[in-house]
């Protein structure tokens, strides 16, 4: 009886946090072949791509796009490879907070940012800045932004240097996730905390939210998922550069189905933590409270939830767990930790199990987390607590186990003890 009242009482928490922004806007559906043409004209595989006549029968567009899907699932490491850029720098300016949503309580810590930033009461912050692989219409949005967080010169010189990329979740704002960083300083892990495509200072003047990472033109959801994907990788090609050895990433939501795509394609990547993790990126959209004014577009279209999921299967992390539990780079497994949410209406617990059960099928070693709430309750006292220490003990030992690796000389698969285990050997 009493779980029955907590998950009632839960569900109505999370739906009226789903639903407090009025600002989500219902576009009509799209293929948007144009955004993925780029890329598969530049590979030799222009021949794929549907004759005018073709993109005007939607019947006939469809059947185009799920063939693109599978060639692109084919060629995965060509999808997310790319040309390392050249123009990595460090830019510094004050940070800026950069709302999705237009709720008073936003709208009034935004103004007292930029205040406090016009009256030299802010501290500036240093960003890396390059321009990405995965070009746009929008130059904002091709100017990656990645807050860096340098964590201090340990005083063994011997220490490998090692870092994290984090991605905070879809819609966050400049400041999500600032804190985690600061966390992983304090641990000896430097931090890059990634704008996603579309994100914060990435963002397009005509948007209020982050709407062109996910939404009802398939061919741009694509392209924004392997923009992110090739950031991250080139996130991690200029901490090589600054002279770091062990990598990691830690996505939330959104985040962490970009991190997972990432890793799969990426074997320098060996800590990996997913806050929030689904299976396919069309039954999340389809059934998530949050995608509710997508899902409605799609639905005036006439699709189904099994024709979308098809339509975004080359962006959906269940074509690739061959890819991620695939032997890393010198033999090295990778850690992981998984996080789910017992009471999510945004990536519903039926999906979230799926991914552990394919992880076990698969042979990852990895620790699952489950929280005793919901996706957006998530961020809500006292969850947002436990949710950190899953997360920052989780890269404390995880990161850990590589120092002690390297140390030893090992390059058998190493996986970081699970809070039992370590327990045990105090």
């Amino acid at each position: 009886m009493s779980e029955n009242w907590y998950a009632r009482w839960m569900y109505r928490w999370e739906t009226r946090l789903t639903t407090r922004d009025e600002n989500r806007v219902v576009r009509p559906v799209e293929w948007g072949f144009e955004w993925i043409a780029p890329f598969l004209e530049e590979h030799g595989f222009g021949s794929v791509l549907p004759s005018p006549a073709e993109m005007r029968d939607p019947a006939a567009a469809e059947a185009a796009m799920l063939r693109i899907n599978q060639l692109l699932i084919r060629n995965s490491d060509r999808f997310f490879g790319y040309r390392r850029p050249t123009d990595f720098r460090l830019e510094e300016r004050h940070p800026q907070l950069y709302p999705t949503n237009v709720r008073p309580e936003t709208l009034a810590r935004d103004a007292q940012l930029r205040r406090q930033a016009a009256e030299g009461k802010l501290q500036p912050a240093q960003f890396l800045r390059f321009t990405s692989p995965e070009r746009t219409p929008y130059p904002e949005n091709d100017l990656v932004n990645a807050r860096w967080y340098p964590a201090p010169a340990h005083k063994d010189p011997r220490r490998p240097k090692q870092a994290i990329v984090v991605l905070p979740q879809w819609n966050a704002d400049g400041f999500s996730h600032n804190a985690l960083c600061a966390i992983f300083n304090r641990m000896g892990v430097s931090a890059l905390r990634l704008s996603k495509p579309y994100h914060d200072i990435r963002r397009p003047s005509e948007l209020e939210r982050s709407d062109y990472a996910v939404s009802a033109n398939v061919g741009r959801t694509l392209s924004a998922c392997r923009q992110a994907v090739v950031d991250i990788r080139c996130c991690i090609d200029w901490l090589e550069e600054q002279g770091y050895e062990h990598f990691g990433v830690l996505g939330t939501s959104l985040g962490s189905c970009y991190a997972f795509l990432a890793s799969a394609h990426d074997p320098r990547i060996r800590v990996n933590a997913f806050n929030h993790a689904s299976t396919a990126f069309g039954d999340v959209v389809w059934v998530g409270q949050s995608t509710r004014h997508i899902r409605e577009a799609v639905e005036q279209a006439g699709l189904t939830q099994d024709r979308l999921r098809d339509l975004w299967s080359a962006i959906s992390p269940v074509s690739y767990y061959g890819h991620f539990a695939g032997p890393a780079a010198n033999g090295s497994a990778k850690n992981v930790l998984l996080v789910y949410a017992q009471y999510d209406l945004t990536f519903p617990l039926e999906y979230s199990l799926k991914v552990v059960e394919a992880f076990r099928r698969h042979g990852v070693r990895f620790e699952p987390r489950v929280l005793p709430c919901g996706h957006y309750t998530t961020g809500e006292t006292p969850y947002k607590y436990i949710d950190g220490w899953y997360m920052g003990s989780f890269v404390y030992r995880a990161f850990k186990a590589l120092r002690e690796e390297k140390a030893a000389g090992r390059t058998a698969p190493q996986s970081a003890p699970s809070v039992e285990e370590e327990a045990l050997t105090r």
